[in-house]
């Protein structure tokens, strides 16, 4: 065996923005605080922010610590032996990288109104192979907000391009955010938010965030949220920059029951026993680009083998992984990349709760 077949531990971190007190609550930080350390965390990443500090070339991507105890970048760590970390299925369908993105986000104030480009337009105008269609699993709300946790998600029936870009050019963003649904939402909850449609975290909402690996963003105003990722952004004209960020849209309005039938998950249930079940909570029904799950486990049961690497997230609990090279102790805001193969892995625990994140190519039966 080899440290390709065990599981490894992700190093913890907050990146950008300003909150991320419910992180240091799941992670049993004391005394939990909002300050400028960030509000989100990225979790098994091995992408890196748009346009990144001169001084953090690397901002964005995952630390690791390898069973032999040698810490290093993620993606670095998968340099080492691709094919070993990540088999051969994964890298005919996503290369030498994860092929998804997980993160924390820690709203502590309204996100900005925003949405990314579909595979498609995010080829065409920033020569990028993958767009970002991502979900939300809430996992938290915070108890001292001015009002409940809510999402912005998804245009009102008779948005047109043309009535966007009249407020867009008005720089009107109170009419922009009108023109969306305004969804209050539950612990447990989760949403596909499909590229091109228009979404913000509300204020004192706590989510995992499941994503194409992109960090590219269009705001719905240019002096709100400036087009990140943006290599061929540099020196076009105000036109240009306008039709890359109103282009970015998909301009499909419905009723608010149509646009939650469209847009929140529902959980199905894939595998179950005494030991506990594990759901998927998004994924073929919504998109094939990314997938995650959460297995509710007290007892003992497999890691299910999906011939994919994994990431993984401790949400509640603690227990243990047992695999042929020895044992791997887990607890609550744990984070553990899984190379692809681990033979014989098995899970055990007392009331513990894990999301798996899957890159594309991941099939489900049940």
């Amino acid at each position: 065996m080899s440290i390709y077949n065990e599981p490894w531990r992700l190093v913890q971190n907050r990146i950008r923005g300003h909150g991320g007190r419910e992180i240091d609550k799941l992670r049993g930080i004391s005394p939990p605080v909002d300050d400028s350390t960030g509000s989100e965390a990225w979790i098994g990443s091995v992408t890196r922010v748009g346009n990144p500090p001169e001084s953090l070339p690397n901002y964005g991507c995952s630390e690791v610590i390898l069973p032999d105890g040698k810490k290093m970048f993620l993606y670095q760590a998968i340099a080492l032996s691709p094919r070993d970390v990540l088999g051969d299925r994964h890298m005919a369908k996503n290369g030498e990288g994860i092929g998804v993105l997980i993160k924390y986000l820690d709203a502590q104030r309204q996100y900005g109104l925003q949405c990314h480009p579909t595979r498609e337009w995010a080829a065409q105008m920033w020569g990028s192979p993958y767009g970002k269609e991502e979900s939300w699993y809430v996992i938290g709300t915070r108890g001292d907000t001015a009002e409940p946790a809510y999402i912005l998600l998804g245009f009102k029936e008779g948005v047109t391009r043309e009535k966007w870009e009249g407020y867009y050019y008005k720089g009107d963003i109170k009419a922009l955010e009108n023109l969306c649904h305004k969804i209050e939402v539950k612990v447990g909850e989760a949403y596909f938010v499909g590229a091109g449609c228009p979404h913000a975290l509300g204020e004192g909402c706590f989510v995992v965030e499941v994503q194409e690996p992109s960090d590219i963003t269009v705001g719905a105003l240019p002096y709100k949220e400036t087009l990140k990722n943006r290599p061929l952004s540099v020196n076009v004209s105000e036109d240009e920059f306008n039709n890359r960020l109103l282009g970015s849209y998909v301009y499909e309005g419905r009723s608010y029951e149509d646009n939650l039938k469209k847009w929140r998950a529902s959980r199905k249930t894939i595998r179950e026993g005494s030991w506990g079940k594990e759901d998927i909570l998004v994924g073929p029904d919504h998109t094939s680009f990314f997938s995650f799950t959460q297995a509710d486990i007290t007892g003992k049961t497999e890691l299910r083998d999906t011939g994919f690497p994994q990431v993984a997230i401790i949400l509640e609990g603690s227990g243990e992984i047992q695999h042929s090279a020895g044992v791997m102790q887990i607890k609550q805001a744990d984070e553990i990349f899984l190379p692809y193969s681990i033979p014989g892995a098995e899970i055990s625990g007392n009331g513990l709760k894990i999301v798996f994140c899957h890159p594309e190519g991941v099939e489900f039966c049940g």
